[in-house]
Formats: C-alpha cells, structure tokens, sequence
C-alpha cells in the first residue's frame, strides 16, 4: 500500500498482510505470516520491517480468546525470528500513528510507526486493505502471494489495468531475488 500520506508507514508505504488467501489462521500460521511478510516487504521495498500484529486490543485493553491468538502469534514470531522487530496485540492506530501509539503502548519499539500490518484473519485484512484503497486514495499493489516455490500473485476481479500492470512488474522483482 503507497499512501499519499508520508507519516505512516515508511514514507507512507505499508506492507498489509493476509488479505487474500487465509481465511482465519492458526497460532502459527499467523506468525509465519508476519515473519514472511517482513522478509517479503524488506526484499521488494528494502526497508527495515516494523511489525504490528493487530488487534482489536492493544496491550491488553480488552480479553478475549481472539486476543490471545495474536499475542501468542507475537511471541512465536519473536521466537522465529528474534531480530525481527515486531509487537503485539496492536489496534491499527495504535500501530500507525505516533501520537496514539505513544499513549496506548508507551516503550513499544512497533506502536506509532509500523510499516508491515498483520491482521488476524482474512475478513479483517481484506476488509481493511480495500477501505483504505478506495477511501484513503492509497495504491494498493497485490495480493502478492508468498510461500510459493515460483512467484505467483493474484488480482481482484474488481482491479484496474493499473493494479494488472503494477501487479506483474512486482511478480518480475520476486523473479529476480
């Protein structure tokens, strides 16, 4: 996601993930998810990941067993990748916006400036990415499709020749790292 607005994400990219293909992931999948969405958005943008994995809670503002699935997908994917920087559970402005992620997660090295989002399940992420595309003027490039042998990426039947033409130059750069 490229948004005209430079404050959020790095330099207003943000990598959003799974909004195509997990309908509602385990523990560990969620955690692969967010490991493999770092590595995809350091290889194609070559920027430092910072992970958010998101919530409709932040640091505990709310229980719930939903919760506990992303803070327990925090920690495994800590345990995957220590160096990764990532924290959770986040609410998305709490994940993107300096001020709020101050306030409701003080000391997170995440809150307030992420720019990889993992949503908790597909509803959640397909959901968000397609408000923000169509509402916030953000472009929107994918669904880049990862864990594949080859590069293999998918398009919304409602995409534009742009989102077609933006989506195969993408496909080329995974072809060539």
């Amino acid at each position: 996601m490229i948004s005209p607005k430079k404050e959020f994400g790095d330099e207003g990219i943000l990598v959003f993930a799974d909004c195509a293909v997990n309908p509602n992931p385990t523990v560990e999948q969620l955690a692969e998810i967010a490991v493999v969405s770092a590595q995809t958005a350091k290889a194609l943008v070559g920027y430092e990941p910072k992970v958010a994995m998101l919530s409709f809670s932040t640091k505990g503002s709310a229980k719930h067993e939903l919760i506990d699935k992303v803070t327990q997908a925090t920690e495994l994917a800590k345990q995957m990748a220590p160096n990764l920087v990532i924290d959770g559970e986040l609410q998305a402005d709490a994940a993107i916006v300096p001020k709020v992620g101050s306030s409701k997660a003080p000391g997170s090295p995440v809150a307030g400036q992420a720019n990889v989002l993992v949503f908790p399940d597909l509803q959640a992420g397909n959901i968000a990415y397609k408000l923000v595309q169509r509402f916030g003027e953000v472009e929107a490039f994918g669904p880049i499709l990862q864990g594949m042998g080859k590069p293999v990426n998918d398009l919304s039947r409602g995409c534009s020749v742009e989102d077609i033409v933006n989506t195969v130059a993408i496909t080329c750069c995974q072809n060539l790292s």
